[in-house]
């Protein structure tokens, strides 16, 4: 399956050890873990196990800037079975925030998992403290449906969160 999307400014595509000093920058950022559920990162190395990880069927994305191959953000679509939808999932680069970035690549994973894996309910949430998450998962066209909270993979702190839906028809 083809796992490369383009849009008008990236290019979505499975990370790679070589992305990994990129990446580093995003997920050893205080600022940007803020409100992830992973724990910070304390060095390159750690992020090339991480990227080693990712399984195939997580439809994870590394966002490559197509002007300069710099690789900003990275998400996925991934299957919740919990929820039996897609769960939304992005983080971004702290320099490139504000710019659409995050909104660009979210709508091109959301149409990429619809056309290429029939999906037609996805799920998103964000913490309450982060407004600008929340903004992109509406621009995405989600619709809130309830308050929860979510916790860190550690348990070490728990956020209130907001929690929205998106329903499309299915593939004609």
């Amino acid at each position: 399956m083809e796992r490369r999307i383009e849009t008008e400014r990236l290019i979505l595509r499975p990370l790679t050890a070589d992305d990994a000093d990129d990446v580093f920058e995003w997920v050893g950022d205080p600022v940007v873990n803020r409100y992830m559920p992973y724990k910070l990162y304390d060095n390159v190395e750690q992020v090339k196990d991480w990227i080693s990880t990712i399984k195939e069927e997580y439809n994870h994305f590394g966002f490559q800037l197509r002007s300069s191959g710099k690789v900003i953000g990275s998400g996925d679509v991934g299957f919740d079975s919990e929820r039996g939808a897609y769960g939304l999932g992005y983080n971004l680069n702290r320099a490139f925030w504000g710019a659409g970035y995050a909104t660009e690549a979210s709508k091109a994973m959301i149409q990429w998992a619809h056309e290429t894996l029939g999906a037609c309910n996805f799920t998103a949430g964000h913490a309450l403290a982060n407004p600008a998450s929340g903004r992109v998962i509406q621009k995405c066209g989600f619709k809130f449906e309830n308050y929860g909270q979510y916790s860190r993979l550690d348990g070490s702190e728990t956020f209130d969160a907001a929690y929205y839906s998106l329903h499309l028809d299915n593939v004609k």
